[in-house]
């Protein structure tokens, strides 16, 4: 399959300058602005196991002046609850260059991301602190208020500290306060 480069990709639903991509078709060059745009916005604080966790899936880069100034992906998840399984499009990297902050270039990201599960998911699903959250909730996100949990390999496991963090685009009738059961992966599991 073809590389997908910095070109800015009009999709009428899409703002023009969001150009989505599949993790594997982005050429390695672009694959590693995603990971420096990464470590910039976060600091110095994204590791091996955060990049791991945003391959897999959906990207949409914002590209400006052919630089790469912003990034999110969805990935495919599984999450349990209320008795049954739920395809989850599961939001991951959601990073803008500090330069280009404050100008609506996240909000534009997560509008394409929450129409791309609308579509191909079942729930949609992010973790978030505080100030992050407040993007997510001003979008139809909704804080989860029961206790997160994930399916271990020791079986499933209460994640306490993630209580309060997790995110989701709920279905109808969904009882938001029951328990939520990830499924596990190495580093953060939520």
């Amino acid at each position: 399959m073809q590389g997908v480069g910095l070109q800015p990709a009009y999709d009428g639903a899409m703002h023009e300058r969001i150009r989505m991509a599949r993790t594997e078709q982005l050429e390695p060059e672009v694959l590693t602005q995603i990971r420096d745009l990464l470590d910039t916005a976060f600091a110095g604080g994204w590791d091996e196991h955060d990049w791991d966790h945003c391959l897999g899936g959906d990207h949409f880069l914002w590209i400006q002046d052919g630089r790469l100034v912003g990034q999110a992906a969805v990935v495919p998840r599984i999450l349990r609850t209320g008795g049954r399984s739920w395809r989850t499009g599961y939001v991951e990297a959601v990073a803008v260059a500090p330069n280009a902050q404050g100008r609506g270039v996240g909000r534009e990201l997560m509008l394409a991301a929450n129409d791309l599960i609308a579509v191909s998911y079942e729930l949609g699903a992010l973790s978030a602190g505080e100030q992050a959250a407040r993007l997510y909730m001003r979008l139809g996100w909704l804080r989860w208020a029961g206790p997160t949990q994930v399916d271990s390999p020791r079986g499933t496991v209460g994640t306490p500290e993630e209580d309060g963090n997790v995110y989701v685009l709920p279905l109808s009738g969904m009882d938001m306060t029951e328990p939520i059961a990830c499924d596990w992966r190495s580093g953060d599991v939520w």
